[in-house]
Formats: C-alpha cells, sequence, structure tokens
C-alpha cells in the first residue's frame, strides 16, 4: 500500500472553495492528466425553483470518510494525487459546494479516479442539504 498520506489534501470548510488551490496541490511533473469535479449549487430542482442550500455535517466523521475515499482512489485508481473541498453552511445559487481534483499518470486513471471519488462521497460521508424554495424548505438525499 502506497503512502497516500502526503498524496492527500481534505477540506471542510464554511470558506469558498478554490479550484486554483486544488489545481496547485495535485500538481506536478510526474502526472499527465488532472481531472476536476466542480459541483455547483442550481437554480431548480423538481420543477421548483432552488433559492440557496444549507450544507451541516458531522465534521469529525466527514473528515475521516472523506480521507478514505481519497486512500481507496489512490490504491484503486494509481492516482498520484487527490483533493477533496467541501463546504458547508450556506450557499446560494451558483456557488460551489465541492471540489474533486484528481491527478494521474494517464487520464483514465484520473476520470475514473474522479467518479469513483465523488460518487462515494455523496453515498458515504455524513454531510446533509437542505434546500430552500419560496415556499418552504426540505432536507434532501445526497443521493439522487
Amino acid at each position: 500500500m502506497k503512502d497516500s498520506l502526503s498524496n492527500i489534501d481534505i477540506v471542510l470548510t464554511p470558506n469558498v472553495l478554490s479550484l486554483d488551490a486544488c489545481q496547485a496541490y495535485v500538481s506536478e511533473d510526474s502526472v499527465g492528466g488532472i481531472v476536476h469535479f466542480v459541483g455547483t449549487v442550481r437554480n431548480e430542482t423538481k420543477g421548483k425553483t432552488v433559492q440557496r442550500l444549507d450544507f451541516e455535517s458531522y465534521e469529525p466523521m466527514a473528515i475521516s470518510e472523506m480521507r478514505k475515499i481519497a486512500e481507496q482512489a489512490i490504491e484503486k485508481f494509481d492516482v498520484k494525487k487527490i483533493a477533496i473541498h467541501h463546504r458547508v453552511g450556506t450557499l446560494m445559487v451558483g456557488e460551489i459546494p465541492v471540489i474533486i481534483a484528481v491527478s494521474a499518470a494517464h487520464r483514465v486513471a484520473a476520470f475514473e479516479a474522479c467518479q469513483y471519488a465523488i460518487d462515494t462521497l455523496k453515498e458515504t460521508v455524513p454531510i446533509w442539504k437542505k434546500e430552500y424554495f419560496k415556499d418552504g424548505e426540505v432536507w434532501v438525499s445526497a443521493t439522487p
């Protein structure tokens, strides 16, 4: 098993996320490809206009689960580095709640690892989302 701890950057923050910071973290001369997933708050869900979202988490468990996902991605897909950054708090339409950046020697590994990381994050990490509409609000499942 690789020493993946120095290849992983996990952030859970109320602050604005930076794609540049994720890109800088995963960049190095030995990689041939970098893949990013950038989640954004969309303005509509199930035909209703979304005004904003609130993200809450159980921080110790969320960070632990995000690290586990990153370790699994490095092991399964032979990637060099991975950054998983997630925001908590109130986000408006167009803001970024999650960024995943993956670097690998080859693009296929980077694409597959990035897909694995976001899919697994949405299934296993204890981060909850509440959607606000003009006529009310609802807690929603992370998985559609």
